[in-house]
């Protein structure tokens, strides 16, 4: 059940990579093409590493205390990379932004849902 499981869940995070073309696209928004196999290794890394600190256990490790904070800020970056991908396939921001009627101030909805989302989670995370 287990093996199942992760197989789906596994072939469907790359059917939604690929399908998608979510890396090549996060290449072009952060004008990284050239780097684009840098993307793929660090996505298949951070399986492998996840993976393997999964199988070995979480519990009892002596570096935790460091390893939580840096792996949440780099899974919030990936989260963050991968949101923006998305948002550039779909185009959903120049749609939510034309049907609004602002334009000229798509940056400043961009920095609001940022900083919206860095506060709503600062607030689960340091008050529940």
């Amino acid at each position: 059940m287990g093996l199942a499981g992760g197989l789906a869940v596994g072939s469907g995070l790359v059917a939604f990579l690929t399908v998608l073309d979510v890396i090549p696209r996060l290449t072009v928004l952060t004008r990284s093409i050239s780097r684009i196999h840098w993307y793929e290794g660090a996505l298949v890394m951070g399986a492998v590493v996840a993976t393997w600190v999964d199988f070995r256990g979480w519990h009892g490790l002596d570096w935790m205390m460091v390893a939580v904070p840096l792996v949440g800020l780099i899974a919030g970056c990936f989260v963050g990379l991968l949101a923006a991908g998305l948002t550039e396939v779909l185009n959903v921001l120049p749609i939510l932004a034309k049907r609004l009627g602002m334009q000229s101030r798509l940056p400043w909805l961009l920095l609001a849902m940022i900083f919206g989302k860095v506060v709503g989670s600062l607030f689960q995370w340091l008050v529940f």
